[in-house]
C-alpha cells in the first residue's frame, strides 16, 4: 500500500497537517501530566499501562488518559486561604517597619 500525498487538494494537506500536531501535542502533555502525577493519583494505580497506552492509541489514549486516567486531589492538600487582613499587615509592615 502505498500512499501518494502529491496530489491530494491543499485544504486536506492541512487538515492533516493540523491533525498530527494536536496528536502530538496531546500526546506529549498527557506523558508530562503522568509523569508528573504521583502514583496514588492515577487511576489503576501504576502509570506503566497509562504510558502504554498514551503511546499506542495515540490520540484515544491521551484523550482516555486525561479524561479518566487521573483522580481527583484530595481536599486536604490545598493550602488554607491566607485572611485578608494579614498579607495587607505584612505588606504595610515590610514597607515601614514596627513604628508605634
Amino acid at each position: 500500500m502505498n500512499l501518494d500525498l502529491s496530489a491530494a487538494p491543499t485544504p486536506v494537506l492541512i487538515a492533516l497537517g493540523a491533525l498530527a500536531a494536536v496528536q502530538l501535542a496531546l500526546q506529549v502533555t498527557s506523558l508530562i501530566v503522568l509523569a508528573r502525577l504521583p502514583r496514588e493519583r492515577v487511576a489503576s494505580g501504576q502509570k506503566w499501562p497509562w504510558a502504554i497506552a498514551i503511546v499506542l492509541l495515540s490520540l484515544v489514549g491521551a484523550i482516555v488518559f486525561l479524561a479518566a486516567g487521573r483522580r481527583p486531589a484530595p481536599a486536604g492538600d490545598a493550602p488554607a486561604p491566607e485572611p485578608a487582613g494579614d498579607g495587607v499587615k505584612r505588606t504595610v509592615q515590610s514597607l515601614y517597619g514596627d513604628r508605634p
